[in-house]
């Protein structure tokens, strides 16, 4: 497995924790907006354009945004929104997601994460770390990632968990700069997520 198959597998997994995955290989059409979010998502007063999008459960649906000069096998920042229909409540999903991530930890240290909870809102956030390594053994890619989770009512009163999230990538030898400068962009990113305005979702199907 490539090491962008391998962090798409995971992104599926923000939402959809199952033992069954989607293999999902990125292609050159047109993305499909499933969630009638108009374009392009502003965050950091940065412009992000809808790049990929998959539907491959009929409750499950999850697009990716990048600015206009990067791309998804070698992104810096990368947002994403994923939404799951199916009525499930978002204490599961995201104990789920927690699951996940104490069980990629156990293979590597550098895994780590921690867990924020808004009572006003009943909204969570998980702000993680996790890497993918090379044949040596050596860590290739490092991935700062923030979601947030959100009870979804879309405007047709389907019920279920809305995702955003932000992910941040160093490659090579700028990971350990990277890992340094996270003391001080982890708090700024965090916040900015937090206080991102979710857009509002419209299911196409």
């Amino acid at each position: 497995m490539n090491v962008s198959t391998f962090f798409r597998k995971l992104f599926l997994l923000s939402i959809v924790c199952t033992a069954s995955l989607f293999t999902v290989a990125q292609t050159k059409k047109t993305p499909v907006d499933y969630l009638s979010i108009p374009g392009p998502v502003i965050f950091e007063g940065k412009s992000y354009f809808l790049s990929w999008s998959t539907h491959p459960a009929a409750a499950y649906y999850k697009q990716e945004y990048l600015i206009e000069t990067e791309n998804a096998d070698r992104f810096k920042t990368m947002l994403l929104i994923e939404v799951l229909s199916d009525g499930s409540d978002i204490k599961d999903i995201v104990a789920a997601k927690i699951a996940e991530l104490k069980k990629l930890k156990e293979n590597n240290p550098i895994v780590n994460y921690d867990l924020i909870k808004n009572p006003a809102t009943g909204e969570y956030l998980v702000d993680f770390l996790m890497t993918a390594n090379d044949a040596n053994g050596a860590v290739s890619i490092i991935e700062h990632n923030v979601y947030r989770y959100k009870s979804l009512k879309d405007r047709k009163g389907k019920l279920g968990v809305t995702l955003f999230g932000v992910s941040k990538r160093a490659y090579g030898s700028s990971v350990d700069v990277f890992l340094t400068s996270l003391k001080t962009s982890r708090k700024l990113i965090i916040n900015a997520v937090a206080q991102f305005k979710m857009p509002e979702v419209f299911l196409s199907k």
